[in-house]
């Protein structure tokens, strides 16, 4: 098991983690829709296997300003999971779950990035929960940090703790919108013995 790698992942298993990957993302919107208490509408997500490298150009660029959730994932299975999401969505959720009360640009201070964590908090404990229910595997989040940085540095961060097992990351992009449209981006990174983990529960070989 310890040996997988994801160049291993066939297409019978890309499936499964694309499923896998919908219904996360589709509980994670349901719990943001109550957070929020308004409707919100998502696309189908789109699921895709990529190399660290272009994670950053698929969300825009490397350059692009992102508020990033990261958190620790324990239990049956180990690895990191974030949500990442552009400035601007960032600012739009804010001031959401705030009501308005913060003045325009201030979203990024205490206040604001508490919300904000709290919004990443609890979407990434939908996706998670959502997965542990899937495969009956125990699984618990650390408490999140958050970050607002350029893409390119968010994300060089799990590249660099998780790159020994390979330079491939499962990317989760969801398509959401209440009055406006926006672009989240779940990015789970589980060890490569967790992966195969998560494959036996739901049934399927791992050689």
């Amino acid at each position: 098991m310890a040996n997988m790698s994801l160049e291993q992942v066939t297409e019978t298993y890309y499936d499964v983690l694309k499923e896998l990957g919908n219904i996360g993302a589709g509980n994670a919107m349901t719990a943001l829709s109550q957070m929020l208490q308004c409707k919100v509408d998502m696309k189908v997500p789109q699921v895709r296997l990529l190399e660290f490298t272009e994670v950053g150009e698929m969300m825009g660029g490397e350059e692009l300003i992102m508020v990033g959730v990261f958190l620790g994932v324990e239990g049956d299975i180990t690895g990191s999971m974030m949500f990442m999401v552009e400035e601007q969505t960032a600012r739009h959720l804010i001031q959401k779950i705030t009501m308005g009360m913060l003045p325009p640009g201030s979203e990024f201070e205490e206040m604001g990035l508490s919300a904000m964590k709290e919004v990443g908090n609890i979407i990434t404990g939908a996706y998670l929960n959502s997965l542990s229910t899937l495969t009956n595997l125990k699984i618990f989040p650390t408490p999140p940090a958050l970050t607002v940085d350029m893409a390119g540095a968010i994300l060089s961060v799990p590249a660099i703790q998780f790159g020994i097992f390979g330079d491939k990351i499962l990317l989760i992009q969801s398509q959401f919108h209440d009055e406006i449209q926006l672009d989240g981006y779940f990015i789970l990174i589980p060890d490569m013995e967790s992966y195969a983990k998560i494959l036996t529960s739901l049934g399927l070989p791992v050689v």
